[in-house]
């Protein structure tokens, strides 16, 4: 029979835990403090720990980090009461086998337990992983990746451990679910936390503004290049470079990026001396790459290379129960930046907010919570403050209906002429509704030779 420990200073808790493991068959020891617990760890070996987060006298992190410290195998569940993306991260990075939240729901406890059992007979424990107290103010800013859904779970627990070794990361999804946002918090919870965090939009430059700009260049090697400069990987060094939107670089561009994964090292334009490449990458996307590599519009090699760790971000119409909380998130962020006191939710406004289809996710959400305090005449957040923009992607839904078997590059093509003779080919306000930036419009409209009617 199994041994399991409960760790809790709430009695009741425990009792509840107890209970249902009982019934379940196995043996159970109770301690109500951290100090206790680590006491009984020593003394009884126990198969699985169960313990609070938060507890008078040491903490569940501590009993977690101790028990590491004694080099025990022993699956550590951690139970907390707060729904939050750094705790999360922080219990995978010492090597938690899970978390739950409270209040606890016996089917979920029984699964975790059992997956936790099966993983010391399968020897099959999480890795260890370095921990420190130290954490960049940066992470704390990435709150806007608020989620409770199993999606976002799974998601923040990856990052606890990926964020721990510098391998490349793919992020793949649509416009708008925070792909920057990951690629951040992926670096500032991680090893690379203290290193450079360098950004590029591969979609907004030319191919040859977009070389100069990853591998930098001499003096001479092109017109107006008065002085040499260095690219966005030396300027990376040992952190992290996003690409974003890398999907639309040449194929050309393409083969140079592959040869400097490969050989960990480049040379600037019109240079010949070879410069190491050090930082771990990190590229996001909102295409379907497979598709592309079909089409021999992006190289397989390249794509594998990149995908290393793959982590795919779900539309915010497939988790609206995180729209409560993102609401909430918003309304305090958006208050304090633009001196407001908005903080109620009026009747109906979550319900119609979770069945709008968000096809600009996050973003969108942000935009409209943005709209509706600025409209706000009083400290409540009501239905009427709230615009909705549906009138544009509604007829690109029709289209989607008649035309199923066209590309994904076509139904972008399409939506954006559409939205531009919406507006009159005003690319401010069109850029608005795209949730992109003017670069990112401009180089879509050469891309697809848009012109106005």
């Amino acid at each position: 029979m199994e041994k399991i420990l409960i760790i809790d200073d709430d009695r009741l808790i425990r009792r509840v835990i107890k209970d249902t493991l009982i019934r379940t068959g196995y043996d159970v020891l109770e301690a109500e403090s951290g100090e206790q617990g680590l006491a009984l760890v020593k003394n009884e070996q126990p198969d699985v720990v169960i313990t609070d987060y938060q507890m008078s006298g040491i903490t569940g992190l501590e009993v977690l980090s101790e028990i590491r410290k004694l080099k025990l195998e022993i699956p550590v569940i951690l139970l907390t009461g707060y729904g939050d993306v750094v705790l999360t991260i922080k219990s995978i990075q010492l090597g938690a086998f899970d978390y739950l939240e409270k209040p606890i729901l016996p089917d979920q406890l029984r699964s975790t337990v059992a997956n936790a059992i099966q993983s010391i007979r399968s020897s099959k424990t999480l890795n260890e992983v370095v921990y420190t107290e130290t954490y960049s103010d940066s992470i704390q800013e990435e709150n806007i990746l608020i989620g409770k859904t199993p999606q976002m779970k799974d998601i923040f627990k990856n990052i606890g451990r990926i964020s721990m070794n510098k391998v490349n990361v793919l992020i793949q999804g649509e416009t708008g679910t925070g792909k920057e946002l990951i690629a951040r918090l992926i670096h500032y919870s991680g090893i690379t936390r203290d290193k450079p965090l360098v950004v590029v939009n591969c979609s907004a430059l030319t191919e040859t503004l977009l070389e100069s700009e990853l591998f930098g260049h001499v003096k001479g090697s092109f017109t107006d290049s008065i002085r040499d400069k260095k690219g966005k990987f030396e300027l990376a060094g040992e952190g992290t470079i996003f690409l974003d939107e890398i999907s639309e670089i040449s194929l050309n561009t393409q083969v140079k990026l592959l040869r400097v994964i490969q050989e960990l090292e480049f040379e600037k334009v019109g240079g010949e001396t070879p410069i190491p490449m050090k930082a771990r990458i990190i590229a996001a996307t909102n295409r379907n790459l497979e598709s592309m590599i079909e089409q021999g519009k992006f190289r397989e090699d390249l794509y594998y290379r990149l995908k290393v760790f793959t982590i795919g971000l779900p539309p915010l119409r497939e988790r609206k129960d995180d729209i409560k909380d993102l609401v909430i998130h918003f309304l305090h962020k958006l208050n304090k930046r633009f001196n407001k006191n908005v903080n109620k939710i009026g009747e109906g406004v979550i319900e119609m907010l979770q069945e709008h289809m968000w096809y600009g996710n996050v973003r969108e959400l942000e935009n409209t919570i943005l709209q509706a305090i600025i409209m706000s005449k009083s400290d409540v957040l009501e239905k009427d403050n709230i615009t909705l923009n549906q009138r544009i992607m509604e007829p690109l839904m029709h289209d989607v209906a008649e035309e199923s078997f066209i590309s994904l590059a076509e139904l972008e093509k399409n939506h954006i002429k559409r939205v531009l003779d919406k507006v009159k080919w005003n690319k401010i306000e069109a850029s608005r509704i795209l949730d992109i930036t003017r670069p990112t419009l401009n180089a879509k409209i050469e891309k697809y030779n848009l012109v106005q009617d």
